[in-house]
């Protein structure tokens, strides 16, 4: 595996990393305190697009892990800064829950299914006939369209939930009309992220429990990347992909004593 020489910043994965299942790694605890006191500037990359910051903050405290809000980098937040960005001002018609909706608003997008700018797909668990039957005919007639982030599925206690990716699948289908997605695997998401605390890719770490996500927008971005083996892919998968990670270890446990002080 690569080394680097030193890492000045840290960004990270949730579900998978930090926690499982709503439960916390084995040594995410130990890996989050020590981060908090090298001072070393620290992003959680997510593409959950549901829960604003302050609420994904107030669920990994339930999990034993304090993470302030200001720590929290979405695919929400990320979805706001592009299309700001691109249209400064906007508007949207969106399908998505509170996360999105208000990253929309605070960069001043205005909401609303006449004649909007875009339509801006996001995570929910309430997709409504109603509101892609919207979405379909506002496409139809010229809105661009956007989605959070491509995971076709997501997880839960009780098995595999329909995700961003395959209602984003089921509009294309009907108008012809592919999404740009802005969560991962797109790199501009870690670049987002690295720009909300003015830091670069040269000394910085994505810590990823996905091969065909986190690993490979980190390497896109030019990060050094760590496949940890508490989510998605395990070991004897890696070398299914054409690229590897930078370093691979068991848990996010392994790299406590990685991290430097000093900011």
């Amino acid at each position: 595996m690569i080394e680097r020489a030193r890492i000045d910043a840290w960004l990270s994965d949730m579900d998978g990393v930090l926690v499982h299942e709503g439960l916390p790694v084995p040594g995410a605890d130990a890996f989050v305190k020590r981060l908090a006191e090298s001072g070393k500037p620290f992003r959680v990359v997510t593409n959950n697009s549901i829960y604003t910051p302050r609420d994904l903050s107030v669920r990994l405290r339930a999990a034993g892990l304090e993470v302030p809000p200001e720590s929290i980098w979405t695919s929400a937040l990320a979805t706001a800064e592009f299309l700001s960005d691109q249209r400064p001002g906007g508007s949207a018609y969106v399908i998505g829950e509170a996360g999105l909706t208000t990253a929309l608003h605070n960069v001043e997008y205005v909401l609303t299914d006449l004649d909007p700018d875009y339509v801006v797909l996001g995570e929910t668990r309430t997709y409504s006939f109603t509101q892609i039957t919207r979405a379909i005919r506002l496409i139809e007639n010229g809105a661009r369209f956007i989605a959070t982030n491509p995971d076709p599925v997501g997880p839960s206690t009780e098995g595999s939930l329909p995700a961003c990716g395959a209602v984003a699948a089921m509009i294309t289908k009907a108008t012809g009309v592919e999404p740009y997605f802005v969560g991962k695997p797109n790199p501009r998401m870690m670049r987002s992220a690295l720009n909300s605390f003015e830091g670069h890719s040269e000394t910085t770490a994505m810590i990823g429990d996905r091969m065909d996500t986190d690993i490979v927008c980190g390497m896109e971005a030019g990060l050094y990347t760590i496949l940890v083996l508490t989510g998605v892919t395990q070991r004897d998968q890696v070398d299914r992909f054409p690229y590897r990670p930078s370093l691979m270890v068991d848990s996010v446990a392994d790299l406590v004593d990685r991290i430097q002080p000093g900011a």
